[in-house]
């Protein structure tokens, strides 16, 4: 059985949402961010840019309490 990925976070700006991502990989979460190539395209463009930072369902509640903890959830 496939295991679901859920957004745990959006963010509009790449370097943020990047710092995101590794900070769940330092705790063992893998997760994928959605949108780069939108973000490499139209970078300087707020507002055009939709990031979102996903992982499996069942790492999705720690994944969003480390980031509320470290203060990089939804932007």
């Amino acid at each position: 059985m496939e295991e679901k990925l859920v957004t745990v976070a959006r963010f509009t700006d790449y370097i943020e949402a990047d710092l995101a991502r590794q900070l769940l990989d330092d705790f063992g979460i893998k997760s994928i961010l959605t949108g780069q190539n939108a973000a490499c395209v139209y970078g300087g463009v707020l507002g055009l840019i939709d990031l979102e930072l996903q992982t499996f369902e069942n790492q999705a509640q720690r994944a969003r309490e480390i980031l509320e903890s470290k203060g990089q959830q939804e932007q």
